[in-house]
């Protein structure tokens, strides 16, 4: 048996594939901890078998203008969030280390405290990467931001990690797990293993009216996950129009967290809608593309994406920022999906990127051989028996 501890950030997106590792790593018989700001998260997504789950503190999320984009919307990213959050959890981390004695430290990609806490304290980690983004050498283009995230990180590496150290916490020298295949990313990367997603059920709320779906039409999905319902409401007003225009051959399932589609005198958040276009503020998405959509429209988010792929359904892509522009970028050169312009697409450009979607063949086509390369690759179990071997070579 070894002890595995998960350092995650308080982010859906980051928490959810490691479930599905942590929960195969149990099935092992192995023990499983998690360290996060927000325990209440990690113990909601993972539910009853969650285990040991301890607080650190985190760091607030700046108002980051919803203007901002590209490079300085990256520099924004990791000045007021990214970074600041790894000094907050830096000790609780640490205090999570020695109470659990972990034989491996799991440090998601962007929870740079877990592997500069395990360098300093010499213990083995991996890497958990839940986008293949950061692959691609984002600020390649950048040399000034590059160079000024180096000295902020090696600067971070003086106070939490190893001084002497010199490998980059985004990367573990011992394990690299990626969420991902070289069918979505582009190509295979040296040193890293390419286990696809993880994909496992998980708790789910009840109540989506699965009854106002019409079997003798297709359904479209249109999410912006669970980060952007301060930004969306242009684009899902969009979309609602772009839908009903197709209201002939598929309905449309739009989900608005932040009830920003809401009618004159309607529930802010509540479910509303009528024959052709259904609005709720959530929905049980693996469930949803299970039982079968025919698009997902959504903003490139990872996961989001991934999770239609194993379903072999195509996009529509509208990255916002962050790792979104790179993921949609993935989508349209591996031929699964077509790209928009988030803050600018109107109802036309829409439903023209829903029909070439719907009509092309070519697109579900990619979507399934990408999906299939996902499933080959193993996913969370895979992701576990790399885990274990790394903690018995360890020992």
């Amino acid at each position: 048996m070894s002890r595995f501890l998960f350092v995650v950030p308080p982010l859906t997106g980051h928490i959810n594939p490691a479930v599905g590792v942590a929960a195969e790593l149990a099935a092992r018989g192995h023990r499983v901890a998690w360290a996060c700001p927000d325990p209440a998260l990690v113990a909601r997504l993972a539910g009853p078998a969650a285990g040991e789950v301890m607080a650190c503190a985190g760091a607030p999320r700046g108002e980051r203008p919803a203007e901002l984009r590209g490079p300085e919307a990256l520099k924004f990213l990791w000045e007021w969030y990214l970074l600041p959050l790894a000094e907050a959890m830096a000790p609780g981390v640490r205090a999570a280390v020695e109470a659990f004695r972990p034989d491996v430290v799991v440090a998601d990609q962007q929870a740079f405290a877990g592997a500069l806490v395990a360098e300093r304290l010499g213990l083995p980690w991996a890497t958990s990467a839940t986008t293949s983004a950061e692959f691609t050498d984002p600020l390649a283009g950048l040399p000034k931001v590059a160079a000024w995230l180096r000295e902020r990180l090696a600067t971070l590496r003086e106070s939490v990690g190893d001084p002497a150290a010199r490998t980059d916490p985004r990367f573990s020298p011992h394990l690299v797990l990626a969420f991902s295949t070289p069918e979505l990313a582009g190509g295979a990367r040296d040193g890293v293993c390419w286990v696809g997603p993880s994909i496992t059920s998980r708790p789910a709320a009840a109540g989506f009216p699965w009854e106002w779906l019409d079997p003798g039409r297709g359904t479209v999905l249109v999410t912006l996950g669970t980060a952007n319902a301060d930004v969306g409401g242009r684009f899902l007003d969009v979309c609602r129009t772009a839908s009903r225009e197709r209201a002939d051959r598929v309905q449309t399932v739009i989900v608005d967290p932040g009830g920003t589609l809401a009618s004159p005198g309607g529930a802010q958040g509540g479910t509303q809608g009528d024959k052709d276009v259904l609005i709720v503020p959530s929905v049980p998405q693996l469930a949803l593309l299970e039982r079968g959509v025919d698009a997902l429209v959504c903003h490139g988010g990872h996961n989001s994406v991934c999770e239609a792929l194993w379903h072999a359904t195509p996009l529509v892509v509208a990255p916002i920022r962050d790792d979104q522009p790179v993921v949609a970028g993935q989508v349209v050169a591996a031929g699964a999906g077509v790209r928009v312009r988030f803050g600018r697409v109107a109802p036309r450009q829409l439903g023209t990127a829903l029909d070439a979607v719907l009509d092309d063949p070519a697109h579900r086509a990619a979507a399934g051989r990408i999906g299939t390369a996902f499933r080959a690759a193993g996913g969370a179990p895979a992701a576990a028996a790399r885990l274990d071997e790394l903690a018995r070579e360890s020992r």
